[in-house]
């Protein structure tokens, strides 16, 4: 098993931290990892996206052109990654500030509205959670129990007293994750 994942929106989203914590729990696993960040000097509010390879074997290299799962949190990144699914891949996007929605037939596509969630029942820090909660419903690529290995690893220690809601928000998004074109 070898997933190629792009996780792209804006920074301050969540983007690099969702991904970190995904490679963590793959190293949990005694998984093969890779994790590339990428983002602009504006950090808050510039695009950030994170390319996380989690597999069975040797990584051979970290940089991609097409990928397995692409999760898209803004409209800059719909745009520059929405033809970098390969077919029969899977595009998780938050329609929250899309304003064109994804279009190609030959993948998987899925909506998660854990912007607007977070923000209605006060958890917005935890978003980023929730989102990954809707990826690992539809690719369990490693365990629950490893994501919070990779939340402790991740996080610092003050902000282990967090854990418990981002396991919250990852319950809440598996519930969130909707289809909207399934192969």
């Amino acid at each position: 098993m070898t997933e190629e994942i792009i996780i792209a929106g804006f920074g301050g989203q969540g983007v690099l931290s969702m991904g970190k914590i995904l490679a963590y729990s793959g190293v949990m696993q005694n998984q093969e990892v890779s994790w590339m960040p990428s983002y602009g000097p504006e950090m808050r509010g510039g695009t950030a996206n994170v390319t996380v390879i989690v597999s069975d074997e040797r990584i051979s290299s970290p940089i991609l052109n097409k990928f397995d799962t692409a999760i898209i949190l803004n409209q800059q990144s719909m745009d520059k990654f929405e033809n970098a699914v390969k077919p029969g891949g899977l595009l998780i996007y938050d329609p929250n500030g899309i304003t064109r929605h994804p279009e190609r037939k030959d993948i998987n596509i899925y909506s998660i509205a854990a912007a607007d969630e977070a923000s209605k029942i006060g958890l917005s820090k935890v978003f980023n959670m929730m989102v990954l909660g809707g990826f690992l419903k539809l690719k369990p690529i490693v365990q629950l129990e490893n994501i919070r290995k990779g939340l402790e690893k991740s996080l610092p220690s003050r902000h282990h007293k967090l854990i418990p809601e981002n396991e919250k928000a990852i319950t809440i998004g598996q519930d969130l994750i909707q289809p909207v074109h399934v192969l």
